[in-house]
């Protein structure tokens, strides 16, 4: 599901508890094979130096470890060693190549490369390293994965997205927050720097502390409001602290990455040049930025219609209807009689109509009348009762528990053995 991204918007600052301290690319290197770091050049070589070169579009591996210094006869022993382990001939621009190489102590000769390590996957890597008898070897490496739930605690400061992934967040978790917010909080007006955050969440990790990957949100608070996930057989859904589903009837913001430009309410129109009833509020965001649909219900009208240019009507449930104007294009599949579900992509922002730019004109109704879309009071969600809201309450407390903690929780841990360096 796209998320409403005003959410980008979100400030956060990571106040997140002790964990592993994060290597840099030459540290990592090292543990990944303890061989590399502690190949030496022997004879007519100087001491190694580690030199870290990215992978150019276009570039052949040979020519990247080039460029780290390397000889053409080096570099190409290197690449046909690598190729009896992985496809080098198909390798992804900006690939790092981390290199330790030798320069010749009387400057006579090719740079003899000492080590070589790239990573084929989020927690395996190839190396080679030069041994004692002065013959390069290949390697494979695993490394030691755990699964763990990390709790972190921080405030309103930087972007949602940076932030999260400082504390190991991926951006699915983070999308995963922002799609849950977006029913109780307008980014652009709610949200103040200072205001705490909280996410509880599963993650595969290394022994760097490198995240690997990540699973579920568990729990997520920000600006005081909560929400604690539950599944009921294979229907997972997002809870407040007192039972109650967090989904609400509509959503604040129904477009990604946006800001809001003019408000409900009289206003000089920009294009006509005089002062009339703004029957909605106008959401600034590119040309082609997905529109979301605000709630569940049926396209009643996706058409030209006036001012508005390209039109969407979406008609909801006890008399709710939203609108959509300015549309560059509708989503595929969008027609009168058509059923959409909250969060889809519907449409996507344009300045068809009476328009300056690019914008979202959106509008509530609500038994035939426009409304205010801020500060509209919606419908809210359903409550759990009986031994669901028993099961519920008994996973509130774990999580409760995990949050007074205030520290990273080892749930298991995925042993796949040591380091493993295969031949």
């Amino acid at each position: 599901m796209v998320i409403a991204g005003a959410a980008a918007a979100m400030l956060l600052t990571r106040h997140a508890p002790p964990k592993a301290v994060r290597l840099d690319p030459a540290a990592v290197a090292a543990l990944q094979n303890p061989a590399f770091l502690n190949a030496q050049a022997h004879g007519a070589f100087a001491q190694a130096t580690t030199v870290p070169v990215k992978l150019q579009r276009g570039e052949t591996l040979e020519a990247a470890v080039r460029r780290a210094g390397v000889g053409p006869s080096e570099a190409q022993l290197a690449v046909a060693m690598l190729s009896k382990a992985m496809d080098v001939a198909h390798l992804k621009a900006g690939m790092l190549i981390q290199t330790a190489i030798a320069e010749p102590r009387e400057a006579r000769g090719e740079t003899r490369l000492i080590g070589l390590s790239l990573r084929t996957g989020p927690a395996t890597a190839i190396t080679l390293s030069r041994s004692f008898d002065g013959a390069l070897r290949l390697r494979e490496l695993d490394e030691k994965l755990r699964d763990e739930t990390a709790v972190a605690d921080g405030d309103i400061e930087g972007s949602l997205y940076e932030s999260a992934a400082r504390i190991g967040a991926t951006p699915q978790i983070t999308a995963k927050v922002a799609e849950l917010f977006a029913h109780k909080i307008d980014f652009q007006r709610d949200l103040q720097p200072g205001d705490d955050f909280k996410l509880v969440f599963d993650r595969k990790v290394t022994e760097a502390g490198r995240t690997v990957d990540a699973g579920d949100l568990q729990y997520a608070e920000i600006h005081g409001v909560k929400f604690y996930r539950f599944a009921r057989g294979d229907d997972v859904e997002y809870f407040d602290e007192l039972g109650k589903n967090i989904k609400g009837f509509l959503l604040k913001t129904p477009v990604d990455g946006a800001h809001i430009t003019s408000l409900f309410g009289l206003r000089k129109h920009p294009v006509l040049g005089y002062t009339r009833a703004h029957q909605g509020v106008d959401f600034g965001a590119g040309w082609g930025t997905p529109i979301l649909a605000a709630g569940d219900g049926v396209v009643a009208q996706a058409s030209p219609w006036g001012g508005y240019g390209n039109w969407l009507r979406i008609r909801h449930t006890g008399g709710w209807d939203t609108g959509y104007g300015h549309i560059s294009r509708y989503a595929k599949g969008i027609r009168p009689g058509v059923h959409v579900h909250q969060g889809e992509v519907v449409a996507y922002v344009g300045a068809t109509g009476l328009a300056t730019g690019p914008h979202l004109h959106y509008e509530i109704w609500r038994n035939g009348e426009r409304v205010n879309p801020i500060g509209v009071k919606a419908p809210q969600g359903s409550a759990l009762a009986g031994a669901d809201l028993t099961r519920f309450e008994g996973e509130k407390a774990r999580i409760d528990r995990l949050l007074a903690q205030g520290a990273p929780h080892r749930v298991a841990v995925a042993d796949v053995g040591p380091v493993s360096l295969r031949r």
